[in-house]
């Protein structure tokens, strides 16, 4: 689909006006996001828009920010307990907490209050599903995580491919990236790979990621390929290294051990990983990386 989309003027076209309006989406989860100023963004007209996004993405506009409001606000309940529920409602975009208890108990089947009391020590993520990812978690569970270093981290601007599923099937997005920077003469030492979703609690398959480079220059061209900005800022980075199926349990043990305990409080900017060796690229399947997970000393 990917390799399609490169050659047809039309649907380049198309995904990138949606990337922009993603990007937007995501710069700021808490912000008013009507339909009118997301297809101003997108140069459509707000009817053209809605049936344009539906088709790119695979669900309406709404249903994509709720669900992103609703994943934000199910990673602050579960790892911020200073925090009412309240003030994540707020900063989830919800304009009351009757609106939000509604929307999160219809996707979670729990209200916001059980899902904070619940023991994750009994629950079992999704992501355990997978055979190979559960025996990479009995393989690092007793690991100590690496010594965390609390840095500013500089903007990244970078040019992107977006893709569904946490899984082998990212290597096609990384492949198509790879093909883009070979045919424009960029270079490709700089990757990164920004995670939207947090497998602990959302599907493999629903999970988004993004495959990113490094880019020093603006895209002539824009489509399946696009380019953004990757936020600065205060970042907790751990170095990881390890094979295939070993990299989500790290990052779900970082989330659920050390952030509640560090004093910190996770930001709704999107934590990404920068590869030293990419393990959907290397034969091996073998990766060495830094983790960087948005952070501030205040909510």
């Amino acid at each position: 689909m990917a390799i399609t989309s490169l050659l047809n003027p039309s649907s380049n076209q198309q995904t990138s006006r949606i990337n922009d309006v993603l990007n937007f989406i995501h710069s700021d989860i808490s912000a008013e996001l009507p339909a009118r100023q997301l297809a101003e963004i997108a140069a459509y007209s707000e009817q053209h828009f809605h049936r344009v996004f539906k088709s790119v993405v695979g669900e309406s506009v709404h249903q994509y920010i709720r669900r992103s409001r609703l994943e934000f606000a199910a990673n602050q309940l579960m790892f911020d307990t200073s925090s009412s529920v309240v003030t994540v409602a707020t900063k989830s975009g919800f304009a009351s907490v009757s609106s939000f208890s509604r929307a999160f108990k219809s996707t979670f089947s729990m209200s916001p209050g059980a899902w904070r009391s619940k023991d994750l020590a009994t629950t079992t993520p999704p992501y355990l599903r997978d055979p190979e990812i559960a025996a990479a978690y009995s393989r690092i569970q007793n690991q100590v995580l690496p010594q965390v270093q609390i840095i500013q981290l500089p903007e990244r601007h970078v040019a992107y491919v977006r893709h569904q599923g946490y899984g082998r099937s990212i290597r096609l997005a990384w492949q198509t990236l790879m093909a883009w920077a070979n045919v424009e003469g960029r270079h490709y030492q700089q990757q990164f790979g920004l995670h939207h979703s947090n497998p602990a609690f959302v599907g493999l398959e629903q999970c988004r990621y993004v495959a990113c480079l490094a880019i020093d220059r603006p895209l002539l061209r824009r489509g399946t390929v696009n380019s953004m900005v990757i936020p600065g800022g205060l970042h907790a980075v751990f170095k990881l290294t390890g094979k295939y199926g070993e990299l989500l349990p790290y990052l779900s043990k970082i989330i659920e051990q050390w952030l509640p305990s560090s004093g910190f409080k996770m930001q709704s900017t999107p934590a990404y990983v920068h590869y030293q060796k990419n393990h959907f690229l290397d034969d091996d399947e073998q990766f060495e990386l830094q983790f960087c997970l948005p952070i501030s000393t205040f909510f």
